[in-house]
């Protein structure tokens, strides 16, 4: 018997209701990005869509798909495979995330709730038990306290821009890469936020957002040269 494929070997079919086709889109994304499938490994559609019980043409829409979304890359008359960037394509990503983020935190801040600062740092209290129970989970849980802080910004197409940049980098799984050391000065950042957050201090916030992201780029720093998580310059 054929030895499946590293890919779909790692897969997670959702249940789809009576009469309905499988999620292969949702599956396919939601896979890649928990780094069930890391940068780099080839997507065989056959065996996907045999996966899946599909014909061959739902797998190549959601690659299509996901392709538009900077998560798999295509070779003509190779395939497809997750998206590998280089270490100055993932450092750029931040820089956009960093100039995105910046700009919500600005409305963001004038327009939260005392509801939005209570589930923020309900967010920030998890991080630390989440950290405890693994990588997937305090990644996360960070993805959350950030996307939590602009939300009430109401810059919904920003958040749109904002949700695409993280996710591509999130294949390369970066926070699993960080030591432990390095995720308490992200939560000192995180104190410092809150605090400027609550008080409604738009330029004490833009700054401590410009302090966590030099600490954030540091540490993607260390392992620049790794070639699990980073292609080869071209």
């Amino acid at each position: 018997m054929r030895r499946s494929s590293d890919f779909t070997s790692r897969l997670v079919r959702t249940t789809a209701a009576a009469g309905e086709m499988p999620p292969v889109e949702s599956d396919l994304r939601h896979a890649i990005l928990t780094g069930d499938q890391p940068p780099g490994t080839a997507v065989p559609i056959d065996e996907v869509a045999a996966f899946f019980g599909v014909s061959a043409i739902p797998v190549r829409e959601a690659l299509k798909t996901l392709f538009g979304e900077g998560l798999v890359e295509h070779r003509p008359h190779i395939g497809y495979r997750v998206a590998k960037l280089t270490f100055l394509e993932f450092r750029e990503l931040y820089d956009v995330r960093q100039a995105l983020e910046a700009a919500a935190l600005r409305a963001a801040a004038v327009n939260a709730t005392a509801a939005d600062h209570d589930q923020i740092r309900a967010i920030h209290g998890s991080l630390a038990t989440a950290s405890a129970a693994g990588d997937r989970e305090y990644s996360a849980a960070g993805r959350r306290f950030h996307f939590a802080l602009i939300e009430p910004s109401g810059m919904h197409r920003l958040i749109r821009m904002y949700e695409t940049a993280w996710n591509i980098t999130e294949p390369a799984r970066p926070m699993s890469r960080v030591p432990a050391h390095e995720r308490a000065e992200f939560g000192a950042d995180h104190e410092r936020l809150i605090t400027a957050y609550v008080a409604r201090d738009v330029e004490a916030l833009i700054a401590e957002s410009e302090r966590h992201y030099a600490h954030l780029k540091s540490a993607i720093a260390e392992f620049a040269d790794d070639p699990e998580c980073f292609a080869d310059p071209v």
